[in-house]
C-alpha cells in the first residue's frame, strides 16, 4: 500500500510538471488520474488496491460521526425528559476482533460515543466489559456494535 501511494504521488507530480501547472488544482487532478491509472493496473499487482482501505477507513469515520450524533440526541432526550425511565447497567460483549490493535479501536469507539463506556478487557481480548447508560435489550445492543463497530473495523485491518 505504501509503494502505491508513492506512486499515485509521482504521477499526479509528473502530471504537473507535464502540463505546467503547479497549483492545487493541477494535483489534484494528477492525483485522480493516478487513482485511474493504478485502478486500471491493480491486476498485475500482488498487493489489493489502496483506495479501498481508504474507503473503508472513511466509512468507519462517516459511521462513528453518525453514532455520536444519535447517541447524543439519545442521552439529551434522557436528560430532558421528566421522568427518568433509564435501565443502566454492565454487559458482557464477545468480539471477534483478534488484534491488541483491534480491540483498542473498538474499545475506543464504544468510549466515544455517549452513553457507553468500555470498563475492561479480558487478558485474551474476546470479552469486552461495557457499561451503558440505557439497556432495554443486551442482545440487541451487543448485535448493533457487532454490525456497526466491529465490522468496519474488520474492514479496515482485514484484507
Amino acid at each position: 500500500m505504501p509503494f502505491q501511494i508513492l506512486l499515485n504521488l509521482m504521477i499526479a507530480l509528473v502530471w504537473m510538471a507535464l502540463n505546467g501547472n503547479w497549483s492545487a488544482s493541477g494535483f489534484i487532478v494528477g492525483y485522480v488520474l493516478g487513482i485511474g491509472v493504478l485502478y486500471v493496473v491493480r491486476k498485475f499487482r500482488p498487493e489489493p488496491f489502496y483506495m479501498t482501505k481508504v474507503w473503508a477507513v472513511l466509512k468507519l469515520v462517516i459511521l462513528l460521526l453518525r453514532e455520536l450524533l444519535v447517541s447524543s440526541f439519545e442521552v439529551m432526550g434522557h436528560i430532558l425528559r421528566p421522568k427518568l425511565d433509564m435501565h443502566p447497567g454492565i454487559f458482557e460483549y464477545r468480539t471477534e476482533l483478534s488484534s491488541d490493535w483491534e480491540v483498542t479501536i473498538l474499545s475506543c469507539l464504544i468510549c466515544l460515543t455517549p452513553g457507553t463506556l468500555t470498563l475492561e478487557v479480558s487478558d485474551d481480548n474476546r470479552t469486552l466489559y461495557i457499561h451503558a447508560l440505557d439497556i432495554s435489550d443486551v442482545g440487541e445492543m451487543s448485535d448493533k456494535i457487532r454490525a456497526t463497530f466491529e465490522k468496519a473495523i474488520m474492514e479496515v485491518t482485514r484484507s
